[in-house]
């Protein structure tokens, strides 16, 4: 393991916007569970997650643009997210916080209806059949997502992969859920299109690199309750 992941290990134990729980605290008992808002962002403003942060530019970025609502980016790599754990203290933003974990356990952080809306971005659309259930838009990990979820709350699903969209979009339509906006190219769109304009002010690292290869960027807004 390389001397600056190491430093970043450590300096993500002193951050104060960064959560690193073990296993056991998610399955016996999360402290911050349904308390995030009082006991950690000291607000009663929404909640947002995105799960499978990378970097954390994305939470940053997108707790920048909406200070009204607090971001929690999650991610089992705390190196990677350390990145924009660092931006947002250097920045003095007390919206966004990050939280190292598997997203498999994401159901143990959150209490009913806590949570107002979900990004999802750029994930490993796991494309081999025995991966299926590894799928973050999967009915698995939809159905944990409606344990803390509110009624009527968001979730986004942006990604360079065509299958990821296309599985996820035939999923929803057969389970009859509420679909309120896709688009196969956000880049593509009219300029002066609502839906996707502000999805074109923040890109995730790796969305850079997507873009500059000339891939194309999908995008899905849906409800499951």
């Amino acid at each position: 393991m390389g001397k600056n992941k190491l430093a970043r290990f450590a300096e993500n134990k002193i951050l104060p916007n960064v959560i690193q729980p073990t296993r056991e605290d998610a399955l016996q008992g999360f402290k911050l569970k349904g308390k995030w808002r009082e006991n950690f962002f000291k607000n009663d403003n929404p909640i947002v997650l995105e799960l499978g942060c990378g970097k954390g530019e994305y939470s940053v970025g997108l707790a920048k643009t909406f200070p009204e609502k607090n971001f929690i980016g999650i991610d089992i790599k705390g190196a990677r997210f350390w990145f924009g754990a660092k931006e947002a203290v250097d920045s003095n933003m007390n919206n966004v916080a990050f939280l190292r974990s598997q997203i498999e356990l994401v159901d143990h952080f959150f209490a009913e209806n806590e949570v107002d809306e979900i990004w999802i971005t750029f994930p490993d659309p796991q494309i081999k059949y025995r991966r299926t259930k590894h799928r973050l838009t999967h009915p698995d990990f939809l159905n944990r997502y409606k344990k803390f979820l509110k009624p009527g709350g968001i979730i986004h699903l942006k990604t360079d992969s065509e299958f990821l969209h296309g599985y996820t979009l035939g999923y929803l339509q057969g389970a009859g859920y509420e679909i309120i906006s896709a688009h196969h190219d956000i880049y593509g769109a009219p300029e002066y299109d609502p839906d996707t304009e502000h999805l074109r002010d923040i890109k995730t690292y790796y969305e850079e690199l997507f873009s500059a290869k000339g891939k194309t960027i999908t995008y899905i807004k849906f409800r499951i309750s």
